[in-house]
């Protein structure tokens, strides 16, 4: 038995839910919209703005960097002066849009664990949604749908445009990142916007199992922060590498991009992974390759065909995570919520 006084509650019991004649049902879309709008609102400005930025990076940025090493090579052989503001100016905006892409799926689940869930029902907004004829699963659904295609669309831009700009700069500016490099590969997939998309569920699902706003927002991150991490690790294995036999008279084995693995291939043909000292041009190095039986270098890597093949490969997997993800939240949610309450009919 409970007390009077007792306000203690054991899952979020919906109220009992009125059944409302057609056409006077709350529009759940526009009431969502109204809601988030604040949120909804800074999405926007931050796609917009990075958006210009990358435009800006891909586009002026890129060609004055461009001119900037034609005048550097022209003065190699001359002595003349060069500018380098453009080339420094080129490197360090796009490291900044690099890290502002690779940050939306943080940006989205925080938003998410702080607001999209568990802010509606520490304030009861989403309980009062309950009672306009409009059930748990329903309000859960309406609620990831509107961000979900926000999220698919911005992020989806932002990574095409990242892209667009990386590829502006290739082999016009010498110091440009290589395809492989750890930020620019993730900043230029679709694998991002799926991590994205995962970290909007985690957070409204964290959003669910948490008390108050703060906890679901630490959750939500660390949680994305742990897909992104997996993902990054995982990602070297997800597709068959190439191998790539050099001599021991280069300073290291052959082969540029993903590197799996690396070593030396000894006279049997067996290989062993590290013991690269350099060039067998130095004795030290010729000395110990000799005691090793080394003939030469391997290299098990990932070249530049098999940018595609990874990336359709982990964004199908973080798919897959997000899937199950919301079949995991919509399941918390019937938890906390109790039996579906009995429908009271109104008057027609």
């Amino acid at each position: 038995p409970h007390h009077p006084g007792d306000r203690r509650m054991t899952a979020l019991a919906p109220p009992p839910v009125t059944v409302r004649p057609a056409g006077s049902s709350p529009h759940l879309l526009r009431w969502l919209i109204r809601l988030h709008r604040p949120a909804l609102s800074a999405w926007l400005a931050f796609v917009l703005v990075l958006g210009g930025l990358l435009l800006w990076v891909g586009g002026p940025l890129t060609d004055a960097a461009v001119e900037g090493w034609k005048h550097y090579h022209a003065c190699e052989s001359g002595g003349c002066a060069y500018d380098p503001s453009a080339v420094v100016r080129y490197k360090n905006w796009y490291g900044y849009t690099t890290y502002a892409v690779l940050a939306a799926p943080a940006l989205v689940a925080a938003w998410s664990g702080a607001a999209l869930t568990s802010r509606e029902l520490e304030r009861g907004t989403a309980q009062l949604a309950w009672t306009q004829s409009v059930s748990p699963a329903r309000w859960l659904a309406a609620t990831l749908a509107l961000p979900a295609v926000l999220v698919t669309v911005g992020s989806g831009l932002l990574v095409a445009l990242h892209h667009w700009a990386w590829s502006a700069g290739q082999g016009g500016i010498d110091t440009a990142k290589d395809w492989f490099d750890v930020g620019t590969y993730a900043a230029n997939g679709p694998a991002t916007v799926a991590l994205a998309l995962a970290g909007l569920v985690s957070g409204a699902l964290f959003g669910l199992l948490g008390r108050n706003s703060l906890v679901s927002l630490v959750g939500s991150l660390c949680a994305t922060a742990f897909l992104w991490g997996a993902t990054a690790f995982a990602t070297p294995h997800l597709w068959p590498t190439v191998t790539r036999l050099s001599s021991l008279k280069n300073n290291v084995p052959a082969g540029s991009g993903i590197v799996v693995d690396q070593g030396l291939v000894t006279a049997t043909g067996k290989h062993l992974s590290g013991h690269l000292c350099g060039s067998t041009t130095y004795q030290p190095c010729r000395t110990a390759y000799a005691k090793l039986d080394a003939v030469g270098y391997y290299s098990d890597y990932h070249p530049q065909s098999h940018y595609w093949p990874l990336q359709l490969t982990a964004t199908a997997i973080l798919l897959a995570v997000t899937a199950a993800l919301t079949v995991t939240t919509f399941r918390v949610l019937a938890r906390r919520t109790g039996p579906t309450p009995v429908l009271k009919g109104a008057a027609v």
